[in-house]
């Protein structure tokens, strides 16, 4: 049997690739967005995997350090060590930072841990360069986000660091790339004051007594304990706030980029309708131009099946050639974005029905216009 949808498209087949090509990149950006919110996720959990630690405590009443403020004392962690089931527990402190560079500043979350302690937020395995910290002092490893190179040397209020390593696939819940201090460092940077600010404390008979909080403890517990109940057990004797490393997930996936997905999901659904609204007026607009003919067709006496089934086979072949170019042009530029895109083939096997559904649905404006057209019309001028 003859394919007249075959025929048609091969007979206008520019137009067909030119208007394939245009959904497809609407189709693509789709994809784009959807690989956006994988990437919020992967980024949000990034950090607590590389820490690996059961417990978070932070501060009482608040949800922790991602989320809200918080300032603990850094000898409570010798607190948290002599816990029943704990068996390491390290002081961490984050901040955001403006790294000085040309020809713009680089923003970054600085995470401050101790170089010698049980629990190091840097995973080894994420080194391309260098080596991890050693030094309690004037050393930072950054991500290679960052620009900067082993052996540079950053200048940060009152000192001087050397860049001693290099990482890849660091960075913060929000996205941002992360560089590595000594704990030290980072409180002194976090908590110190200027010299101004120092001077003017004094005068004012303040004095700083802030360099030795920090951000949240951390801990690890031995095998076979329940981390709930250690977490309550935390709780209720220092007074403090204590998520497990699952709640502490559902903070940062849930709780931080609740708004960005809820966005991300209403213009990916908006983008989705527009696509199917022109693959519509595209179908629609090439049954009018052709028209008379199918009033041909019908006057010959070609059922309105085999018409309307060419209509149906170029509305699925525009989508799926859509689709097709939504692929190339989605995985050609995913990676130019500055924050992390992560395309997976469920998502776009999941794009694949909707399009095939959505193409199926446009059809039917052309299809009703088929099944109306009458065989008189082709006797017309």
């Amino acid at each position: 049997m003859i394919s007249l949808a075959r025929k048609d498209v091969a007979h206008s087949l520019g137009k067909f690739i030119v208007t394939a090509m245009g959904v497809g990149m609407l189709l693509g950006i789709v994809l784009i967005m959807i690989g956006v919110y994988r990437g919020m996720i992967i980024d949000a959990q990034a950090l607590l995997d590389d820490v690996g630690a059961d417990l978070w405590i932070v501060q009482q009443e608040t949800l922790g350090p991602f989320a809200e403020a918080s300032r603990l004392h850094e000898d409570l962690r010798q607190s948290v060590r002599s816990m029943q089931g704990v068996t390491a527990a390290e002081a961490l402190t984050f901040q955001n930072l403006q790294l000085p560079a040309k020809p713009l500043p680089v923003r970054v979350m600085a995470v401050g841990y101790d170089p010698l302690g049980a629990i190091t937020p840097l995973n080894p395995d994420r080194l391309v360069a260098g080596r991890p910290l050693r030094r309690e002092h004037y050393e930072m490893v950054v991500s290679d986000k960052t620009g900067f190179r082993v052996g540079d040397v950053i200048p940060l209020s009152r000192h001087r660091y050397t860049v001693v390593g290099v990482t890849h696939g660091t960075v913060s819940s929000g996205g941002d790339p992360l560089v590595f201090l000594s704990l030290k460092d980072a409180q002194e940077l976090q908590f110190a004051y200027s010299n101004e600010r120092i001077r003017q404390d004094r005068a004012r008979g303040i004095q700083a007594h802030d360099t030795h909080l920090v951000n949240a403890i951390v801990a690890r517990l031995h095998t076979g304990y329940d981390r709930d109940a250690v977490a309550k057990h935390i709780a209720e004797s220092l007074h403090k706030s204590v998520y497990t490393d699952t709640q502490e997930r559902t903070i940062l996936t849930k709780n931080l980029i609740k708004m960005a997905s809820k966005q991300i999901g209403m213009f990916t659904v908006i983008l989705v309708i527009v696509s199917t609204i022109i693959i519509a007026l595209i179908i629609y607009t090439m049954t009018l131009e052709k028209l008379k003919i199918i009033a041909i067709m019908k006057l010959i006496g070609l059922p309105n099946s085999l018409i309307v089934r060419m209509i149906l086979e170029e509305t699925l072949w525009l989508g799926l050639a859509a689709f097709f170019f939504a692929l190339l042009f989605a995985h050609g530029i995913y990676d130019k974005f500055p924050k992390r895109v992560v395309l997976q083939h469920p998502d776009a096997l999941r794009l694949f029905v909707v399009v095939f559904v959505a193409s199926t649905l446009a059809s039917l404006a052309g299809i009703r216009k088929v099944i109306r057209a009458k065989p008189a019309e082709a006797l017309g001028g």
